[in-house]
């Protein structure tokens, strides 16, 4: 459709069904209402459309929709990054990265949380912020992940025109109005969008404080005070989605009998049943997700999984792309937003009997499921784009408390379960043993020393320990493809079978081990297998003669 195939459309329409929205853009339409009047007219609406003043988007974002009024927001980069904003300029200085970041997040909230918004996006290009050319590249990849997350239909970059943009403030190419008449059209007049279903949610951190794995029961806290306050107030709100007829389910990377636990110890809000199913298993949560969807015979596109991990959440984001990934907040602060986003993604105008009787009805075609084995996504890009920087610590001089402390709490990825004394531990150093510690951070922060490792005199490994915070990251391929690396590498592993230590036995699966009484390794093998998740890593030594090295 052309200018003068819209003009003869809109002189010849002769009226229909009135069709009032309004079209939120960061630039000024200049011709497009024509085009929309017409692409209205050929589907009988006489669109009525407002239009924002120049520069006023993101004041409408922080305000209540106008009643009854349909919006469809037309987005650019610098709608959610003000900074790539091509009428600016280019910063004087490169910009901050992490304050980039925050700023679409914060942005990308206040849009889902409008419930009956469109949403259209162009990808359009964004001049160079970041010194280095490819964290820009990942800047616009990670851009692209927080746009399909809010439910945006694509529009194709050719749908912007710099040379508009900066001539008249239109950031719209003249020759694709047609075409993106119909897109806004098309979104208007769509429906609102259904309510979610199924909401699957994770256990550690998310239903209660702790790590149930590694704090047991008396050691994690769900009750409204101290640390708890928070997960007890996300269990009243599960509590009421349920009875409003939304499902829940729960997948932890845990131990079944260890999941369970909490919920039948007693003193929750929540308790099994109000569950179709709790799945606990050390395999990718997206196939659990999806082997839910499957048995209740429902679309992905009905399911919301909320987890305190972004690792998890991009592997299921990856892996299911219509699943809704919300992430649970660090902090009480984020409380009041979890609350309105999915109260909103799960909201009925009423309530039904049948709603309040899903829950058991659904319980029933799960019984029995034992948990998937399909792999999840490939999360290399996603943690090539976290900046994790590993710092190995040569803890055989020095000081060992936090190594030891590591390998009498951790139970999950534990090579064999023994516990050890700090003497015992020196023994083992003063007979010409070795102990290695492992520190992680990446852009969110610093995760602490996360990982432990003993080696004795004849090159046996007797303690290796990770935390459980950092799982999927790869930490423990970078370590050991760094350790294959070193003078004198472990030839043997001191692997005993625990009720707890599946992750650890996962791990041994690779080539490069093999079982024969011990564990045998072969360090070769293994570096060269593993260099890739060596570049995951900036790795930084800290060695017990003060020599330290960075190697990316």
């Amino acid at each position: 459709m052309n200018f003068l195939d819209a003009h003869k459309i809109v002189a010849g329409f002769k009226g229909g069904a009135p069709l009032r929205f309004l079209l939120a853009t960061s630039g000024t339409p200049d011709k497009l209402d024509l085009f929309l009047r017409a692409a209205a007219a050929n589907r009988g609406f006489l669109a009525h459309v407002r239009t924002l003043p120049f520069g006023t988007l993101g004041q409408t974002l922080r305000i209540a929709p106008v009643a009854d009024e349909i919006e469809v927001f037309c987005l650019f980069p610098w709608d959610f990054i003000p900074e790539a904003d091509w009428r600016s300029g280019v910063p004087s200085t490169s910009a901050d990265e992490e304050a980039l970041r925050s700023h679409a997040l914060a942005t990308a909230e206040h849009i889902a949380h409008r419930r009956l918004a469109r949403v259209l996006y162009v990808a359009a290009p964004i001049p160079p912020l970041l010194t280095n050319p490819t964290d820009g590249a990942n800047l616009e990849r990670w851009l692209g992940s927080v746009i399909q997350s809010i439910g945006a239909r694509l529009l194709p970059a050719e749908t912007f025109s710099l040379a508009s943009y900066l001539a008249n403030g239109s950031p719209f190419a003249g020759t694709l109005l047609g075409q993106l008449a119909e897109a806004v059209i098309d979104r208007a007049i769509s429906a609102p969008p259904e309510p979610k279903k199924v909401l699957v949610t994770d256990l550690d951190n998310v239903m209660w404080s702790g790590v149930i794995g590694e704090d047991g029961v008396e050691g994690i806290h769900f009750t409204p005070e101290g640390v708890g306050y928070r997960f007890f107030l996300y269990q009243t709100l599960l509590a009421k989605l349920q009875r409003e007829g939304a499902i829940l389910a729960a997948v932890s990377r845990n131990d079944e009998d260890l999941a369970l636990a909490p919920f039948r110890a007693g003193g929750m809000t929540l308790v099994e049943n109000d569950f179709v199913s709790i799945v606990a298993s050390y395999n990718a949560k997206s196939a659990q997700i999806a082997e839910i969807a499957s048995r209740l015979n429902l679309g992905l596109d009905a399911f919301v999984f909320v987890d305190d991990n972004p690792i998890e959440l991009a592997e299921v984001s990856s892996s299911l792309p219509t699943v809704r990934c919300v992430q649970f907040p660090p902090n009480d602060e984020g409380i009041p937003r979890l609350f309105a986003e999915l109260s909103e993604l799960f909201a009925r105008a009423t309530v039904t009997g049948e709603d309040r009787e899903r829950t058991a009805m659904y319980r029933r075609r799960l019984e029995g499921m034992a948990p998937s084995e399909a792999q999840g996504a490939d999360l290399t890009t996603f943690l090539q784009d976290l900046g994790m920087t590993l710092t190995l610590h040569d803890r055989t001089t020095g000081d060992r408390a936090r190594a030891v402390q590591l390998i009498n709490k951790t139970n999950q990825f534990n090579l064999n379960g023994r516990r050890v004394s700090d003497e015992e531990v020196g023994a083992v150093l003063a007979s010409g043993g070795r102990l290695y510690g492992a520190s992680l951070a990446d852009r969110s922060g610093s995760h602490g020393e996360i990982l432990a490792c003993l080696i004795d005199e004849d090159r046996v490994v007797r303690s290796l320990v990770m935390s459980c915070r950092v799982f999927q990251r790869r930490v423990e391929h970078a370590f050991f493809a760094w350790l294959a690396t070193q003078n004198s590498p472990p030839a043997a592993l001191d692997f005993a079978e625990t009720e707890r230590n599946e992750p650890m036995r996962q791990f041994f699966r690779d080539a490069a081990f093999q079982e024969n009484g011990l564990i045998s390794f072969d360090p070769a093998r293994f570096a060269e297998d593993h260099r890739d998740d060596m570049s995951l890593f900036a790795v930084h030594e800290e060695r017990s003669n003060q020599e330290s090295g960075t190697r990316d």
